[in-house]
């Protein structure tokens, strides 16, 4: 299966690439803006790949992938929180499955309505959000509550480590909802609380607490609608330098204040400058998921599923849904949706995770935390 990797030498897309790399069934093809970036990044990896120059704002995109015979297309040139869907849609219109690593809420939330109709046509597959969120995360929260009666709450703190490698696209997401008002399921009813603003305290099974704010991201929306009758759903990024925490609640007041009408404006000076917080932080970082409700015998409960990532291979996550999802199409998996679009749950379970988790030596744990008992999975890395 030819695959094509956009912003495949970026930060996401380069570990996608590696991965993929030699690969059963999958011919690979690293593609973006700068050709010889491209080809140079392709030369470095273990097994025979090439590179190529691909605009996506090009008005020929759809022909350029049919030319070259591309099977399956990779997105992870965000940010996505501002992108249209012209590039799916080139996509579908090549021939060509579709999977992107995309976590704007928007992006996510309307993809299937407005690409179902056209990978249908294709009899191909569109996958959007192939991500930490929401295909991990809703795994996780699928694999804690099974079995359970009801599910009543969903509380999501992702807590990245000061040392790992940060792309400023990814940095220009998250500050363009910085402060903005973002509407949040709470106590069956949906509520606007501001991006960034008021952290509160998280704890984490490996790590030490931290303070974690609002993020707007698509299981938000998705999780009222997936997990009938849940009352809150929350999800929170929880920083490890608390001055680096509390400088995004200080831009999160400023856009309220209407002194800064953007601040992913200031994604390059951040991104540039970021590095001189690192020696106050560690190369572990980690996430959280807590759900509540009613257990298959109708006693109320509270469980936990942690995460810990050493040695600043957090942004490994991120990457996990997309390189599975791609082997199983390369597999020709016949239990995956044969065509349509799709927000990324139900593709994949938690065990299927498993050992890209202990092939960069991360540790879970699962926390039944109304009973104080931890079952740790792999031996502890730290």
């Amino acid at each position: 299966m030819k695959t094509l990797v956009l912003g495949g030498y970026g930060n996401f897309g380069a570990r996608i690439c590696r991965a993929l790399a030699g690969s059963p069934g999958i011919e690979l093809l690293v593609a973006g803006r700068d050709a010889q970036r491209a080809t140079a990044f392709a030369s470095s990896l273990d097994a025979a790949a090439s590179g190529v120059r691909i605009d996506v704002q090009a008005a020929d995109l759809a022909h350029t992938l049919r030319g070259l015979g591309v099977e399956l297309v990779i997105h992870t040139a965000g940010p996505f929180q501002n992108q249209d869907y012209r590039v799916p849609h080139a996509v579908a219109a090549a021939g060509a499955h579709y999977i992107d690593l995309a976590d704007g809420r928007r992006f996510v939330c309307d993809f299937p309505a407005a690409l179902d109709a056209a990978f249908r046509r294709a009899g191909r597959i569109a996958v959007s959000g192939a991500s930490t969120v929401p295909a991990l995360s809703s795994a996780v929260v699928d694999h804690l509550a099974d079995g359970w009666q009801h599910i009543r709450s969903i509380d999501i703190c992702i807590a990245p480590a000061q040392g790992a490698p940060r792309g400023e696209a990814t940095l220009a997401g998250v500050l363009a909802y910085c402060g903005e008002p973002i509407r949040v399921w709470q106590g069956g009813r949906w509520v606007e609380l501001p991006g960034w603003a008021d952290p509160e305290k998280v704890e984490f099974a490996r790590m030490k607490p931290r303070r974690g704010a609002l993020c707007d991201i698509p299981d938000l929306e998705l999780f009222p609608a997936r997990y009938e009758g849940v009352q809150s759903v929350m999800f929170r990024a929880a920083l490890e330098v608390g001055l680096t925490q509390r400088a995004f609640a200080f831009l999160a007041l400023m856009r309220r204040a209407g002194l800064l009408p953007a601040p992913q404006k200031l994604a390059p000076l951040l991104h540039a400058t970021g590095g001189v917080f690192d020696a106050l932080g560690t190369a572990l970082g980690g996430m959280v998921v807590r759900v509540e409700g009613t257990d298959a015998q109708g006693r109320p409960a509270r469980r936990a599923w942690h995460i810990a990532a050493d040695d600043n291979h957090g942004p490994e996550i991120p990457c996990m849904a997309a390189i599975l999802l791609a082997r199983r199409l390369a597999k020709g998996d016949a239990t995956l949706p044969p065509g349509g679009a799709h927000a990324c749950m139900g593709l994949l379970t938690l065990p299927e995770f498993g050992p890209e988790f202990a092939r960069w030596g991360m540790v879970t744990d699962v926390v039944e935390e109304a009973l104080i008992a931890v079952a740790g999975h792999g031996a502890p890395a730290f």
